[in-house]
């Protein structure tokens, strides 16, 4: 994942959960504003730290977690 090398993950930061360059910010936070309908000029007013890669990298990840395969096992026999 070098292409995402702005998502970081420290324990001692927001409790390990994947975040943007070590800050308090996290992808989920980016993700739910875009969801939201803000726009990155919007999001980046709001938070000036951010910059326009911090937050298409944030998107790209939370992809990546998407295209995880989900295997439904059937019910054991009684």
């Amino acid at each position: 994942m070098s292409e995402l090398d702005r998502i970081t993950f420290d324990s001692a930061v927001m409790g390990g959960r994947a975040c943007i360059r070590g800050m308090r910010i996290t992808v989920s936070l980016i993700v739910n504003l875009i969801a939201d309908n803000m726009n990155i000029e919007e999001i980046i007013e709001e938070y000036p730290y951010l910059e326009p890669e911090d937050i298409r990298q944030s998107l790209r990840y939370a992809a990546w977690l998407a295209e995880e395969s989900v295997y439904i096992s059937e019910p054991a026999a009684a």
